[in-house]
């Protein structure tokens, strides 16, 4: 039940918002082993442990967060506005994200609270 609510909240917000959505310069996903399983086969596994970045935005478990606007690109590094949107909830609200490319993959880290690290996520196969 879980994965079908998420699944639809993901799909609404992306339909609703997709014509004024900016996207990352990335291709393919990243994410841990559930955000990939998830990426390949757009059915969630349940897990609490769900992270996956794409170019139009980052899902998790609980979350999905649409890339509003690209704000800065550095090489392989972004800050971006996203506009997440917590499971259950109608509201989204507006912050901004720093993804950082490293050996193991992409790192996402918000603004207003430093101690939201998400990742490495590395490249899904």
């Amino acid at each position: 039940m879980r994965g079908h609510l998420l699944l639809t909240i993901v799909s609404l917000a992306a339909l609703y918002t997709a014509a004024n959505a900016d996207t990352l310069p990335i291709k393919g996903s990243y994410g841990n082993k559930d955000g990939c399983a998830y990426a390949k086969s757009g059915e969630s596994t349940g897990s609490d442990n769900f992270f996956l970045l794409t170019s139009e935005g980052i899902t998790t478990a609980a979350s999905y967060c649409e890339i509003k606007k690209v704000l800065k690109t550095e090489g392989k590094d972004f800050t971006a506005t996203v506009a997440c949107q917590a499971e259950g909830e109608e509201s989204s609200n507006d912050d901004t994200v720093k993804i950082t490319s490293g050996p193991k993959g992409y790192t996402i880290g918000f603004v207003a609270d430093a101690a939201i690290k998400w990742g490495p996520l590395p490249l899904c196969k």
